[in-house]
Parts: C-alpha cells; structure tokens; sequence
C-alpha cells in the first residue's frame, strides 16, 4: 500500500507539472497581447495633420460666390459672343453629336458611317438633336452634357445605305475537334452633314422652361 500511494503522489506531481509547462506559453501569450499600445508623438501629429486635412477638403468643396470682377467679364465675353452670333461671324462651326452610342466630330459636308442596323432610308433628312458641343475660329459652347434644347441645330441626309466588306470569323476549341469559319458583313448607313447653326443667343432666359418637347 505504501509503494502504490508513493506511485500515485509522483504520477500526480509528474502530470500537474506537464499540465504547467502546456499552459505556460497561452498565459505569456494572452499577456503579450493584452499589452496597450501607446503611440508615439509622430504618429498623433500625423493623426491630428490628417483630420485639418480632411476638414480643409470639406471646406474648399462648397464653392465660393463670384466676385464683380468675374461677373464683369462673363457678361463682356457673353455680349461678344452674341453679337458674333447675331452677325453671322463666327465663321465655319463644328459640333460633336451624340449618334447611335457614339460621339462623332463633325462639320458641314462631312460623312458619318453609322455601323449596323438604323431605319432610317436614303433620302431622309434628320435633325439630331443630341448635341454636345459647338464652336467656331473664337467661341465653343459646351454641354453639361448635352447643349438646351433649341440653341444649335445639326442636319443631315441619308445619302447611302450599303454592306461592309466580308470578314471572316475563325472559331476553334482546343482538344474538342471543333472548327467553325463564319463569313459576316455589317450594314452600313452613311450620313452627309448639311449645316451646323447656332439658332439663339446664349445665357438667355426663356419665358417659359421644360416645354419645349412638349405638344399642346
């Protein structure tokens, strides 16, 4: 009995030593990192630089009202431009027209190609009204971002309606034994520009606003 108990007494303080050495390294862990991290002075200055930082954007975003100065010269620049528009001196005019999902560049007596299906036949005469942008030798007037309904006008007549030339479409997939050659052509719908022309004087206000699509 006494050699048991003796066994039993050093199995007991074998295993709660082992019990020990096993929790020893979580308890060092779990201090390590329940440590605080101080920071250090560079790093609260670059905090602090960063909030005047932050609230500096928010109060350059609000835009400032116009001084007389600048209001002196955006009417001088506005009555020039329409006196040049009332005159007709403004020389030869080009615009940038929003067409089938395109922008295009155009001018008077230029072609336009617009791929794939459109309705319209040849012969019919259009007047596209999406417009981005005119100008002229001394003036452009820009969109934001299409110009008001009634400030420009851009015609143009369908003058060809053709195919495009045969391309060839190659398809393999590897290791399926599947080859395909497809022969394709793509409509094609030519468009000559007739005249460009700034119908209004600009920065005028309308009597009445939002009808002008609209029929009575």
């Amino acid at each position: 009995m006494a050699l048991g108990g003796h066994l039993i007494r050093h199995l007991g303080a074998f295993f709660s030593h082992r019990t020990a050495l096993l929790l020893r390294p979580v308890t060092q862990s779990c201090n390590t990192f329940c440590v605080p991290i101080r920071l250090s002075s560079h790093a609260i200055s670059l905090s602090q630089k960063t909030l005047l930082n932050s609230k500096s954007v928010t109060d350059e975003s609000q835009p400032e009202p116009p001084s007389e100065a600048d209001k002196i010269i955006t009417s001088d620049v506005l009555l020039k431009v329409n006196q040049q528009i009332e005159s007709k001196s403004h020389g030869r005019l080009f615009a940038v027209i929003h067409l089938c999902g395109k922008q295009f560049k155009v001018t008077t007596e230029d072609i336009v190609v617009v791929e794939g299906y459109w309705p319209p036949n040849i012969g019919d005469k259009l007047n596209l009204k999406k417009i981005l942008l005119v100008g002229g030798s001394d003036f452009t007037l820009i969109g934001r971002p299409l110009l008001p309904h009634g400030l420009a006008s851009v015609e143009a007549t369908v003058v060809e309606k053709s195919m495009s030339h045969t391309k060839t479409r190659f398809r393999k997939k590897r290791r399926k034994q599947y080859m395909r050659i497809n022969f394709q052509r793509i409509e094609y719908t030519m468009l000559r520009i007739n005249s460009i022309e700034i119908s209004e004087n600009v920065n005028t206000k309308k009597d009445v606003e939002g009808l002008e699509d609209t029929i009575f």
